[in-house]
């Protein structure tokens, strides 16, 4: 319990006195995410708060995780620092998505051929039990590439990627401390305490953004979090803190970047267009022509997205494949409404 302590308040102190030195550095060599019309902010903005996020989170999970636990955690900690070069590099001299991808899918191998973190089971949705070793396998590296770009394509609005990033990490991070998983909970706990003292920051007025290299770190974070906490419930049997719904569950704790990289995703496609196309149609655009500020937009955001956690846990006992449905609808019907109101005062304003 104390080693978990230790890390957040590490990780939060370091990442708390790292942000403002990288935010001078940033404006000193003139490196900004700079407006244009898809996005939310019209001010130049250093986008380096990743490195700060990654220090603190690397740091503190080295420190303070007890030796015995060291196995394959080293591996994991390789995977961070691949994403991190390239978020970092992004960031700071743009490179093509195919190369960002093969960057992620190294790290992506890197977990699932090293770590063992794998997904080896669907638990009867649409009636697939054990998975063969080569379907995890594809599946596994396929969740985490998604996952990672979820959280790419979130990180449009302060506060928004980290807010969600704190909610996953505190309730996932919680769940594992609670199974006796300290070695993972170290994990999840650094990355929470990293992520309050950028968010120091990354509220209006945001003096810094993450930028890739912080959001394609908080989408990997995350992907270990959900596929560990699937797995490891197929083994946990009648324990006390075991849920029936696991996959399921999962989903929930991150509805809100899968949901709207997966809606998004299908818009593009039905328009005929790249689904890696760029415009202004996730969520969080919705919001803001809904005439919400950032961080009202933010906490709106945050609070149905907790609403979806308590909704997949008072209805776990229906099985994964109908709580999935009903996570779905209800997304779509909010997301349908979010839309007409956002339709509706530009038809006004016009």
């Amino acid at each position: 319990m104390y080693d978990i302590i230790l890390a957040m308040i590490t990780s939060f102190a370091l990442t708390f006195v790292a942000i403002p030195s990288i935010i001078s550095v940033a404006r000193k060599k003139k490196l900004f995410d700079e407006p244009d019309h898809r996005k939310s902010h019209n001010v130049s903005t250093p986008s380096l708060g990743g490195i700060g996020i990654f220090a603190g989170s690397l740091f503190s999970i080295i420190m303070w995780t007890p030796f015995k636990y060291f196995g394959d955690l080293q591996y994991i900690l390789c995977s961070f620092i691949i994403v991190f070069l390239i978020g970092a590099k992004d960031d700071i001299d743009p490179i093509s998505p195919s190369k960002k991808l093969l960057g992620q899918l190294f790290a992506a191998a890197i977990l699932v051929f090293k770590a063992n973190i794998r997904l080896t089971s669907l638990y009867g949705i649409f009636g697939i039990g054990t998975l063969p070793e080569y379907a995890s396998i594809a599946l596994s590296i396929f969740t985490i590439i998604v996952i990672i770009n979820a959280f790419n394509l979130i990180d449009g609005i302060n506060g928004l990627s980290g807010g969600i990033g704190l909610l996953i990490s505190l309730t996932m991070g919680t769940w594992f401390f609670l199974i006796d998983r300290l070695d993972i909970a170290i994990v999840a706990f650094s990355l929470a305490g990293s992520l309050i003292a950028f968010l120091k920051y990354n509220v209006t007025p945001a003096q810094i953004f993450m930028g890739d290299t912080g959001s394609l770190l908080l989408g990997l974070v995350c992907s270990i979090l959900a596929i560990l906490f699937i797995d490891i419930h197929k083994d946990l049997g009648d324990h006390q803190y075991a849920f029936k719904s696991a996959p399921t569950l999962a989903i929930a704790v991150m509805i809100l970047p899968l949901f709207d990289t997966l809606r998004v995703f299908i818009i593009r496609i039905l328009n005929g267009k790249s689904p890696f196309y760029p415009d202004r149609t996730h969520i969080h655009h919705l919001m803001i022509d809904c005439g919400l500020s950032h961080m009202n937009a933010t906490y709106i955001l945050l609070v149905v997205n907790t609403i979806f956690i308590v909704i997949a846990l008072g209805l776990q006992n229906v099985g994964n494949l109908y709580l999935l449905i009903i996570l779905i609808i209800i997304a779509i019907l909010l997301t349908t409404i979010l839309k007409n109101i956002a339709g509706s005062k530009k038809a006004s304003s016009t």
